[in-house]
């Protein structure tokens, strides 16, 4: 099986990806609404990339190649569909393209620091071919009470094993 690298990640395992975005790392956002971007991940997502609203109140960041496979998934939803309406509606209509400065910066979009809850302490978190940003109280209350042991069961249950 041939893998093919992206700029997120690398694919050839029936559609799932090599870690690329991984880690975790806690920024904070300045008064002026700028946030530092990791090095490690700068180096995969280059001086521009998407921002758009992602799944459990926090953002969802993708490097504009894979941004545009997903934007053609969305594309090929059936429009008589209201779900599919709906849910290609969230994510394109809070998306945004952002530019890095020359202090490996990004201005945070207002509208996407609201829907994310981020006002300081803020959490970058690698999710393989993608980043998700969070806000810190946000990102602790997610996972202060999740049992691994439990989600390991269902996720047996869809074919992954560890």
């Amino acid at each position: 099986m041939g893998q093919s690298v992206q700029s997120g990640g690398v694919s050839g395992f029936d559609g799932w990806w090599l870690l690329l975005f991984m880690g975790r790392y806690n920024h904070t956002i300045d008064p002026k609404g700028r946030l530092s971007i990791p090095s490690k991940y700068r180096e995969v997502l280059g001086d521009e990339f998407v921002v758009s609203k992602g799944m459990d109140g926090c953002l969802f960041v993708y490097a504009n190649e894979d941004w545009k496979v997903f934007e053609a998934k969305l594309a090929s939803l059936p429009l008589i569909n209201k779900e599919a309406r709906q849910f290609a509606r969230f994510f394109l209509s809070g998306a945004q393209s952002v530019t890095v400065d020359k202090q490996g910066r990004i201005l945070m979009p207002q509208d996407l620091r609201e829907f994310a809850g981020l006002e300081k302490d803020v959490v970058l978190a690698g999710m393989g071919g993608r980043i998700e940003i969070w806000s810190l109280e946000r990102w602790n209350a997610n996972n202060e009470s999740v049992d691994i042991g439990l989600i390991s069961q269902g996720m047996m249950d869809l074919g992954l094993t560890i």
